[in-house]
């Protein structure tokens, strides 16, 4: 048998939580359906969500602000100073140590002390002047000498560490094997590049430089070119940071690297090295600087992260703002993103973009034949279903199931029955029917009682022989008119529905533009999924009424135009009352305004400001006829405008209709209500068709 292992576990850090369960688009779709019916195109919806985020998911916005905030914290803390300051620190330690071993040493002849003490009084005020000139001084401390080499070791590992990150720190304390050991790396590096650039070089020279040299390089680069995307980006950030520096500075630093490792044959490689890199790069940026204004010194190798990781901010800010053409959240660098903000800026960026994903590739978006893209008919789906539900829930208290109960062949049963009527076409229910002949003629069943069937040949277990036939003589009723009673059925009513909504820009100036469409969607949803016998018909109106369909309306943008045309909006519900006669007629009407505008005879749409009574005359009429037609219209007001509350009222009391003003949030519960109560006679509970 196997022994038992002791097992650990950790976090898992391979990518994407596997176990995440997928991302939610309902919210995502939500928020581009009301900036769609605000007016939006669906592709500037997409980036206004990925940019805002949401309550529980920070945006590209958001991202991009702590982006540029980091930027901000990097120039405001350091200065690019430093590697000046640690040598002036040691420059000043060496000649102060000497300066008191001249004081002590007897022994040492007085003109010799002289001498030496006139060299260090007299020593350029420039640091890099002054270490230059204390190249051939022979120091007299020991403590001295050691700080003086500390200088050019420290040159050394700097200039290192500023095209090879971590050298600094891995030359600490480095002996002549370690720098003949850089010597030769680069050496050889420089011949790779020479031979990359003439187009010599081959996999194999890549595989025998990594194989002496890879410990040089933690970035595993896999080829040549990954080896110089590395070296380049680092060395162009170098430059970048000697031209982040005053003239002063990068003059004493120029001045300075002759000392460093005190091989005037580094600087000339490290330059080698530079030229072939900017060749082989030209598109990195080599010239830019930035402006540090903080108090914290860098060295020349931590200095060049720093400006490593501004041109990856500046980078992912790019990334970010998505401006170019193309532009798509799988451009984002993920891994730079966790470096510069940690590890949930990535998980935000990633569930973005696989929002981005799912909507475009799972079917929400689609181009329509001019190259535009539109919501697809699922996502108006989800979008109609949320609605309805967010309806359902503000409707939650009204109960019961408006059924109109009718005679009909196409009713369902309703587990009752009633006696039969002339014209009545319902089945019969024969059990009630031979019932009630018993009763009223309790002799005639009793004649010829009723018993079991039985089976040929076989005994009766009633003690009774078998009659010649093997069966038993069915009782036999004399079945009146008045016997007879039928199924009960309840027909439920096909309804002809039309929803009127005022389009005029009053509607969109006061902020009723989006919850009207959200209305105009819900309803659809609920007539399209779960009453697909009924007919619906939208009908825009504002300068002139047009019949949309809900895609057409959800996407119309707010027009400043003025005129509220009820006539032409009332013409176009008629015509459809007309062409489905044989169903109730149903007319919603969503409004802010009085009818200021009707349709002249020639087509024409006539304005006028206060409203005209030819306007109220034929709007009135139009009104009329859909009384006629059986429709009591339900007016919706929005808005606390007395002269509409008096206005409506009126056209309700003269057509047996009413008028609901619903707050600006439930009016698409309002619409939905109204509409189930008007379809049917009694209780109705929405719940219902929400499964």
């Amino acid at each position: 048998m196997p022994r038992n292992r002791a097992s650990r576990y950790g976090r898992y850090a391979g990518g994407p939580d596997p176990l995440a369960p997928p991302v939610d688009l309902s919210e995502a779709l939500a928020a581009i359906g009301d900036d769609v019916m605000a007016g939006y195109t669906p592709e500037r919806a997409l980036r206004e969500y990925l940019r805002r985020g949401s309550s529980s998911r920070e945006g590209l916005d958001d991202l991009a602000r702590r982006v540029n905030a980091r930027r901000r914290d990097l120039l405001s803390r350091y200065r690019m100073d430093g590697t000046l300051q640690q040598v002036k620190e040691l420059l000043d330690h060496a000649v102060d140590a000497e300066r008191k071993q001249l004081l002590r040493d007897a022994m040492m002849d007085d003109d010799d002390r002289a001498f030496r003490e006139l060299r260090l009084d007299n020593l350029s005020p420039s640091t890099a002047a002054a270490v230059n000139e204390l190249t051939d001084y022979d120091w007299a401390s020991t403590e001295a000498r050691q700080d003086y080499e500390k200088i050019k070791d420290l040159l050394g590992r700097e200039l290192l560490d500023q095209r090879f990150a971590g050298m600094k720190q891995a030359l600490e304390n480095a002996t002549d094997s370690d720098r003949a050991a850089i010597n030769a790396m680069l050496d050889d590096l420089n011949e790779l590049l020479d031979k990359h650039r003439r187009g010599e070089d081959t996999p194999e020279d890549f595989d025998d430089f990594m194989a002496k040299h890879g410990d040089f390089f933690p970035e595993n680069p896999r080829n040549v070119e990954e080896l110089i995307d590395a070296l380049a980006q680092r060395a162009a950030a170098a430059q970048r940071l000697m031209r982040s520096m005053s003239a002063e500075q990068r003059e004493e630093l120029m001045r300075l690297s002759a000392q460093a490792f005190g091989s005037p044959e580094l600087m000339a490689q490290l330059d080698r090295l530079d030229s072939s890199l900017q060749a082989l790069r030209p598109g990195e940026n080599w010239t830019g600087g930035e402006q540090f204004t903080g108090e914290e010194g860098m060295g020349l190798g931590d200095g060049t992260g720093v400006l490593q990781d501004l041109a990856e901010l500046d980078s992912l800010a790019e990334q970010l703002g998505q401006n170019y053409g193309g532009a798509r959240l799988d451009d984002l660098d993920l891994d730079a993103l966790s470096r510069q903000l940690g590890s949930e800026a990535a998980v935000n960026a990633r569930t973005l973009a696989e929002l981005e994903k799912a909507l475009r590739e799972g079917g929400f978006l689609r181009r329509d034949g001019s190259g535009d893209l539109r919501l697809s008919p699922q996502a108006m789906r989800r979008l109609g279903k949320a609605l309805l539900a967010d309806a359902a829930k503000q409707l939650s208290g009204r109960q019961g199931n408006r059924d109109t109960r009718l005679s009909g062949a196409a009713g369902e049963p309703t587990g009752a029955s009633r006696p039969w009527q002339f014209g009545d076409s319902e089945p019969w229910d024969v059990t009630r029917t031979m019932l009630n002949a018993a009763t009223r003629d309790p002799e005639s069943a009793r004649t010829s009682p009723l018993r079991p069937t039985e089976i040929p040949g076989q005994a009766r277990d009633d003690g009774l022989p078998p009659d010649a036939a093997g069966s038993v003589t069915p009782p036999r009723f004399r079945i009146q008119l008045d016997d007879v009673e039928v199924v009960e059925t309840e027909a439920r009513t096909s309804s002809a529905v039309a929803l009127l909504v005022d389009t005029s820009f009053s509607m969109a100036a006061e902020g009723r533009w989006v919850p009207m469409k959200r209305t105009a969607l819900a309803l659809h949803h609920l007539v399209s999924t779960r009453f697909r016998g009924d007919r619906l018909e939208l009908i825009s109106f504002g300068r002139w009424a047009q019949s949309r369909e809900i895609t057409e309306l959800t996407a119309l943008p707010p027009v400043r135009e003025q005129g509220t045309n009820l006539h032409h909006g009332l013409l176009l519900a008629n015509r459809f009352f007309r062409q489905h006669p044989s169903m109730q007629p149903v007319l919603l009407i969503v409004t802010d305004g009085e009818p200021t505008a009707h349709l002249t005879g020639g087509g024409d749409a006539w304005f006028d400001w206060p409203t005209a009574p030819e306007t109220v005359a034929l709007t009135v009429a139009e009104l009329d006829k859909a009384s006629r037609l059986g429709a009591a219209p339900i007016f919706f007001r929005l808005g606390d405008d007395p002269g509409l509350e008096r206005f409506l009222g009126q056209l309700a009391r003269r057509s047996g209709g009413r008028v609901v003003s619903p707050d600006l949030a439930d009016l698409g519960s309002a619409v939905v209500g109204e509409y189930l109560t008007a379809r049917f006679r009694r209780g109705w509970d929405l719940s219902d068709w929400l499964e």
